[in-house]
């Protein structure tokens, strides 16, 4: 880890980031942009709600967090180390009674198939889901230190792929990780899309057996090489139309017209990621933008609090702000613990 990352807490800032995304768009959730206006004002004037409650965005982000750390604890991160707390956290979190906050059904049917002993997790997967659910709560693998290319890309997908089992899934959970690390380190936002394109064409036709096992013959394509490549494809093609709209798009408009509603993993990437880079240097900004918008609001916006924390840091973020955030004693935890 480098000083620059120490000196500006880049986990701290980016997990109590994604909260305070999740929290100013928890509320704007399933409404259309006039609406939003209508009960919130100019939408660069977003106030954070007086009592900042998060959804279940960053109640599973914190799962996989805690699931990361269990795993780092106990030794060297690897697939079967990681996928015992990953599952038991999740399931978890399933049948807490905190479970309250509109969690996706994707979500809900695999760890109900989770919970079952014996069952491998690959048999929980959703195959045929690639919804939001899994990238939105992907940073911590972006965030925690010492881990390879080869630990953070396995932890990513494997994380994913106990819920959501889509080959675009597993992708966008990667790519998501892999802009939060290189955000943290200090990448340029300018240079990012190229950096994450550059990512996805390496690794187009990679499977990660150790880390996926046969989640692959559990959908219909002919071998794993092409299950894969068919999400890193749609990935690709979403990261296009990223390059599009950061030159093209204004500010003012919905960002989700751009890049998608986000309810799907790569257009909720992309959207978040498009918030950010109108923003880069705006972060709260940047969240009341990714907040006002037509699709999946909290998602989009917590996914863009996780990049400009990362990038800015723990300061980036008003104290008044901070300080009242749903579960901030878990956040800061973990975020003190990476950045240390």
């Amino acid at each position: 880890m480098t000083t620059t990352t120490v000196r500006k807490r880049a986990a701290t800032g980016s997990l109590v980031g994604l909260a305070l995304g999740d929290a100013l768009g928890f509320p704007t959730e399933f409404n259309d942009v006039p609406s939003i206006l209508a009960k919130c004002g100019p939408w660069n004037g977003m106030k954070l709600p007086r009592q900042a409650f998060v959804s279940d965005d960053t109640q599973m982000t914190l799962a996989v967090g805690r699931a990361l750390r269990t795993a780092m604890d106990r030794g060297v991160l690897a697939p079967k180390r990681l996928e015992r707390p990953l599952r038991e956290e999740f399931v978890d979190w399933y049948q807490s009674p905190e479970n309250n906050r509109a969690p996706g059904n994707t979500c809900l049917r695999a760890c109900e198939l989770l919970k079952a002993q014996g069952r491998v997790w690959q048999e929980a997967s959703q195959v045929g889901s690639k919804g939001c659910g899994a990238n939105m709560r992907v940073a911590p693998v972006g965030l925690a230190p010492g881990l390879s290319d080869e630990q953070r890309a396995g932890a990513a997908q494997l994380q994913s792929g106990l819920t959501h089992g889509h080959p675009t899934a597993l992708a966008a959970s990667d790519l998501t990780a892999r802009a939060v690390h290189l955000l943290a380190q200090g990448t340029e936002p300018a240079g990012l899309i190229d950096r994450l394109r550059s990512y996805a064409h390496d690794n187009r036709t990679r499977y990660h057996h150790a880390w996926l096992g046969d989640l692959w013959a559990h959908a219909q394509d002919p071998g794993p090489e092409q299950f894969i490549a068919r999400g890193w494809d749609e990935c690709l093609e979403i990261l296009d139309r990223l390059a599009d709209a950061v030159r093209t798009a204004s500010v003012e408009d919905d960002p989700c017209l751009a890049t998608g509603a986000g309810w799907i993993a790569e257009e909720a990437l992309a959207t978040g990621l498009l918030c950010f880079l109108l923003l880069p240097d705006e972060p709260v900004n940047a969240l009341r933008r990714a907040a006002c918008s037509s699709g999946d609001s909290d998602s989009i916006a917590c996914l863009t609090g996780a990049f400009a924390g990362a990038w800015l840091g723990a300061d980036a973020w008003p104290a008044e702000w901070a300080d009242r955030i749903e579960y901030r004693g878990d956040l800061l935890t973990l975020g003190a613990l990476w950045d240390a």
